[in-house]
């Protein structure tokens, strides 16, 4: 890795965010540490790892019923039951490998030696989902992170077992050893045929296929467990992809708490330059965004008509006016404003006339506080990117919008992450591509969210987004970092939202729940002592929901 990357990846702190690895870069790392520790060392360590969670998930010692393909997969789920039968009742049902490896070897014997009974894998549906009767936790360990999709038919009446028990009542916890059967580790994609997991273990590094759709939405909750692969992974090429987690969010706040001295200007200042007669809305959910992501200090910014309606929205939050219909005179009065401001959200629910592009960009090309572009602004600077050069600035685009910005027409699911990264190769600027998995990219690094949730599928969260992100940035966050952030909090929030309102979540229900979703997180670690290592990517205070399949 040259100086100049390393000097980019530390910009980004891609250090203090998780990796996130292609099926080949786990397999590259995994080679690496075999030659270090050896592949039986790294086995047993996976074994303790899944035990450790089959404990967390089942304190109660119920059953477990593990599925064992034929590769080191099916080795790793040996390795765990070996761990677990001296507290309780352990079956494998496995695949015999015809060439197994030494690590399955020894984590055979290690179970057999534990008295774990060994069956052969069930050919049947109804034996399959006989052999899943009596357990609390299921272990899929069919197939592991290079499998090639789709499954092999010999596996069909497993996989099938094992979505019944992770949707059915009373239901069976269906961990998923590294990444689900039949999805791909790398893209997400997902064979016809897959398993429906509550819960993903991927061991040493988070897997990049399980945080992508459409496997994200099949995988459960996603851990990751810790088997000491920090220095091989260290020395992998391109492409650099990061995640985040409960415990690395919640030390980013603690690093981030507001001083006792704090006055309400050093707490955050924000300008938030939104909103229009026709489209208020977007702006009073963006000062609100802003302001429970912990801004001292809200400035927003409207043309004269709209002032009316945003002050009888906004109480705690200043509403100033430009000129509209005078480009050259609301440019001065915008940067006025924002001279005793710490960065400038720009875009939601501004108008899309001539004059107002003529306002954004003679604004833009002006400014020099950090700021965060959505909405209105990125239509107004979609055919003018060059006045970003050299700004401190993230754009924040859904799909739609990132088709105009890029140029190179609409975004296939499959192709989200090629199509960001090619576009911030070309122009240089940070960009954060909204979705069910949003994505950050700047500089080598690409960012995945693992937080997302359905219930930020509603109008105007993408407003509360852009809020938050502008405080962050006053706050001193670099943009790619105050993206991936928010982008995190966002979907916490989301998520308490739904909560406590299982149907109906509006925008407003987001921004309210931004408090609530750190108190699951109590700012300590989630880890209970030396020996635990394994560690969830999001926790809140209900378990995810169950979701019934359609067979």
């Amino acid at each position: 890795m040259d100086a100049e990357t390393v000097a980019a990846l530390e910009a980004h702190r891609w250090w203090t965010h998780l990796p996130a690895l292609t099926a080949e870069q786990m397999r590259d790392a995994d080679a690496r540490a075999c030659e270090r520790v050896g592949d039986v060392a790294l086995m047993r360590a996976a074994g303790e790892r899944i035990a450790e969670l089959v404990r967390k998930l089942d304190p109660g010692n119920g059953a477990v019923a593990a599925f064992a393909g034929p590769g080191n997969n099916g080795g790793d789920a040996f390795a765990a039951c070996a761990e677990l039968a001296a507290e309780r009742p352990c079956i494998v049902y496995a695949l015999e490998p015809t060439a197994p490896s030494a690590a399955r070897r020894d984590a055979e014997e290690r179970a057999r030696t534990a008295r774990v009974e060994v069956r052969a894998l069930p050919s049947n549906p109804t034996e399959a989902r006989h052999a899943l009767n009596d357990a609390s936790v299921a272990l899929d360990a069919l197939l592991g992170t290079g499998a090639r999709l789709p499954p092999p038919e010999n596996m069909n009446a497993a996989i099938e077992a094992l979505c019944a028990a992770s949707a059915g009542a009373p239901w069976t916890t269906v961990i998923a050893i590294d990444v689900p059967t039949g999805m791909d580790a790398t893209t997400g994609a997902c064979a016809d045929r897959f398993v429906f997991a509550n819960e993903t273990l991927m061991l040493g590094a988070a897997k990049l296929g399980v945080l992508l759709e459409p496997a994200r939405g099949f995988a459960g909750r996603p851990w990751v467990g810790d088997l000491g692969l920090g220095q091989e992974i260290a020395k992998l090429g391109a492409p650099f992809y990061s995640t985040m987690c409960r415990d690395s969010f919640a030390g980013f706040f603690l690093g981030m708490a507001r001083r006792e001295d704090a006055d309400k200007r050093s707490a955050g200042a924000p300008l938030i330059i939104a909103g229009s007669r026709d489209f208020p809305g977007a702006a009073v959910l963006c000062a609100i965004g802003a302001a429970r992501a912990g801004a001292g200090y809200v400035t927003v910014a409207c043309p004269e008509d709209a002032a009316d309606t945003l002050r009888a929205h906004l109480v705690e939050q200043v509403v100033v006016t430009y000129d509209a219909r005078n480009p050259a005179k609301a440019i001065d009065s915008l940067c006025t404003y924002a001279e005793r401001c710490g960065s400038v959200a720009i875009g939601p629910g501004l108008a899309l006339s001539n004059k107002m592009g003529e306002i954004v960009r003679g604004f833009v090309k002006r400014l020099e506080l950090p700021f965060v572009a959505d909405a209105g602004a990125l239509s107004h600077l979609a055919k003018h990117l060059d006045l970003l050069h050299e700004k401190s600035c993230i754009l924040t685009p859904h799909a739609g919008e990132f088709a105009r910005l890029s140029g190179e027409g609409a975004v296939a699911e499959s192709e989200r992450i090629e199509r960001l990264r090619r576009f911030v190769d070309r122009t240089g600027i940070t960009t954060l591509l909204k979705g069910s998995a949003t994505l950050v990219a700047a500089g080598p690094v690409t960012h995945v969210n693992p937080t997302g949730t359905s219930a930020l599928a509603t109008a105007g969260t993408g407003d509360v987004l852009t809020g938050m992100i502008a405080t962050l940035l006053a706050q001193g966050c670099r943009p790619w970092f105050a993206g991936s952030l928010a982008a995190y909090w966002h979907g916490l929030a989301g998520r308490e939202a739904a909560r406590m309102r299982p149907r109906g979540v509006v925008a407003g229900d987001v921004a309210e729940a931004l408090g609530a979703a750190l108190l699951p997180l109590s700012f300590a670690p989630s880890h209970e002592g030396p020996g635990d290592k394994i560690f969830p990517l999001y926790e809140t205070a209900a378990a995810p929901p169950r979701t019934a399949l359609r067979f």
